[in-house]
């Protein structure tokens, strides 16, 4: 996945590429992922979405767990590395992306 740290204007990354792990998924229910990047060994900290139906759809709640990174990380003092809005904002994206029916299948023009 392409990262671009530029966009929160707070670390000298710039960007850079990583890899998305699943670390927990459960069918309309939940989908939990890290990330393995430049920094060796990863992390350690999660993102993910839980899901629950409610009358009129599904009401989605976004996480972000960063209970589990080395101490190394606890002590440099920049976690959590993702706002409270940010991490909010990633809701409307998600709410724009299925209103508009994404992912659709391509079609094949011959």
């Amino acid at each position: 996945m392409h990262m671009n740290r530029e966009a929160l204007g707070d670390l000298p990354m710039g960007r850079y590429d990583v890899t998305v792990l699943i670390e927990r998924f459960e069918r309309d229910a939940e989908i939990a992922w890290s990330i393995i990047g430049t920094v060796k060994p990863p992390i350690g900290h999660i993102y993910g979405y839980t899901l629950a139906s409610v009358a009129d759809g599904t009401l989605v709640s976004s996480y972000y767990d960063w209970s589990n990174i080395s101490e190394q990380w606890r002590q440099a003092g920049i976690f959590p590395v993702i706002s409270q809005s940010s991490l909010r904002a990633t809701l409307g994206i998600l709410e724009r992306t299925v209103r508009r029916g994404y992912p659709q299948k391509p079609t094949i023009s011959r």
